[in-house]
């Protein structure tokens, strides 16, 4: 007689499953060069003070047969974090509204965002920025076309003369200076001040600068009123890779700004999605500047 087998053990339960894996500790974003110079350092404040520490660094660059003056109003400096260039220069030069009423960066950037004229930081349209400054500052703000030559040379030096800031799309080299790449850099900066080489001043509206017997500065918008016809212009500018005024040829920004054509490479094909206007950037910056007028309201 066959005796039935007992039934075989249950199998063993499965293993638990293994302890979820720790979170790994947030890596610290690498600060750029630029930023880590500029930690810990303190921009030179007043209208006329790191300006002539410049002037006198390059005494030797200026010519001698030439008088000098100096218009400039201080904007404060502010180190970019990401392709915020335009926007950082719009806060520099949004200090100098009257009354003096600062705007907050994170306006400048939610208002950009919101308004859809950009999703980086980037700005790739001086038509934009016009917009953008109008609305942020509530002051007027002139798109000019054209290039910084001629006729428009003149505006922006008589805007700034006249104490109120210029916004200028430029290819910058390593330095920060202006250079031409095609727009592969395209970068912002404000310009605040103007530095006028010409024949005579009328000592009447101007100080003689005590260290510098060959330069002269500008006691205040609208004076001194030197010749027309400046023999150099130099423009004092600042940007958002450097807490450090640069002083520039007129003729310098002027070309960098007007062979801005195209997107650099390495950023079209990142995978980020950037604003760029109809005809790219070409037709969004070449030739093109932003004059703020910090007193007049927006119409």
């Amino acid at each position: 007689m066959e005796v039935p087998m007992p039934p075989p053990p249950p199998p063993p339960p499965p293993p638990p499953p293994p302890p979820p894996p720790a979170p790994k500790e947030p890596q610290p974003t690498q600060k750029k060069l630029y930023q880590a110079i500029a930690e810990g350092r303190r921009p030179v404040e007043g209208d006329h003070a790191e300006a002539r520490l410049l002037l006198t660094q390059r005494e030797s660059s200026f010519r001698k047969d030439l008088q000098w003056i100096l218009f400039n109003k201080y904007v404060p400096s502010l180190i970019q974090d990401g392709p915020q260039c335009g926007l950082v220069a719009l806060w520099m030069a949004a200090h100098l509204r009257q009354p003096a009423r600062p705007v907050a960066m994170e306006i400048i950037v939610e208002t950009a965002l919101k308004r859809g004229y950009t999703a980086q930081g980037e700005m790739f349209s001086a038509r934009d920025m016009a917009l953008l400054a109008g609305e942020v500052c509530g002051c007027r703000a002139d798109l000019l076309t054209g290039g910084m030559g001629g006729a428009n040379a003149a505006a922006i030096v008589a805007h700034l003369r006249a104490g109120k800031p210029v916004l200028i799309p430029y290819d910058e080299d390593f330095n920060h200076e202006p250079c031409q790449r095609g727009g592969q850099r395209a970068h912002w900066a404000v310009a605040s001040g103007v530095l006028l080489g010409v024949d005579s001043v009328c000592r009447d509206h101007a100080q003689p600068d005590p260290s510098l017997p060959w330069l002269h500065l500008a006691g205040g918008p609208g004076a001194p009123h030197p010749p027309t016809g400046a023999r150099e212009v130099y423009i004092l500018a600042k940007q958002g890779k450097s807490l450090r005024y640069q002083l520039w040829r007129l003729e310098t920004v002027s070309e960098s700004n007007g062979q801005l054509r195209e997107m650099d490479p390495k950023r079209s094909g990142d995978g980020a999605r950037y604003v760029v206007p109809e005809g790219g950037v070409g037709a969004g910056l070449a030739g093109q500047v932003v004059l703020l007028h910090p007193g007049t309201l927006t119409p």
